[in-house]
């Protein structure tokens, strides 16, 4: 009989965050699936959980998913997590799943913290519907995607990094009217959580002088 496969979603900052189901199934699995094992071994030594840990990250080739699969598939039950957050949202774990789905394992949700969803309920727009695109491309496809964000009739979401958040909310800018509602989460559940919100242009004069530092989710308002 094949083992269980555990999507566990962990803290996107705060270590408390963790779920108290979450860690039961991390104490309980054979071994545990991470990003980096380097960043994922804070939060299971803050636990308290000593583990074999499996790299898996987005360089992860075919023979790392298989070698994952055929422990499942042994009876082993395996955990799976991300540096931050649900596994599987914006991140490699969606090729693991795929992987043990075909070979009917198991596959288990544990539910806990996002990003997404932490930046959304504290916004301040509208939640009862809304568009999540993860990363936006670098170069093809963006202006495009822009003019898309700025007719959507739903509250749209992205993540951004801090060295490319100047110059998306520039671009962005373009194609929004002057008084369209922007939020931007910065540093979610951490010390210095901030949370930016007005027109683009009251965003722009309150974000830190020079090259912004930190982890963004960025909100807009429905057209």
């Amino acid at each position: 009989m094949s083992g269980t496969l555990y999507i566990v979603a962990t803290p996107i900052g705060n270590l408390e965050d963790l779920t108290l189901r979450a860690k039961r199934i991390l104490e309980t699995v054979d071994g545990i699936a991470c990003e980096d094992t380097r960043h994922s071994v804070i939060l299971l030594n803050h636990y308290g959980i000593k583990k074999p840990l499996i790299s898996f990250h987005s360089f992860s080739g075919v023979t790392k998913v298989e070698k994952i699969v055929d422990s499942l598939l042994q009876g082993q039950n395996i955990a799976l997590i991300s540096d931050a957050g649900t596994p599987g949202i914006s991140d490699p774990a969606y090729v693991l799943i795929q992987a043990a789905l075909e070979k009917r394992i198991s596959i288990v949700p544990i539910p806990g913290a996002s990003a997404v969803i932490t930046a959304l309920c504290a916004s301040g727009l509208p939640t009862d519907k809304f568009v999540y695109l993860g990363f936006l491309p670098i170069k093809k496809g963006r202006q495009t995607l822009f003019k898309e964000i700025a007719l959507s009739p739903y509250t749209v979401i992205f993540y951004e990094s801090p060295h490319r958040l100047v110059r998306t909310l520039s671009e962005l800018g373009q194609h929004l009217k002057p008084d369209t509602k922007i939020v931007v989460a910065k540093e979610l559940t951490k010390m210095f959580e901030t949370f930016f919100r007005g027109t683009l242009a009251d965003i722009t004069q309150k974000l830190p002088a020079g090259n912004p530092k930190g982890e963004y989710v960025v909100m807009v308002k429905p057209s």
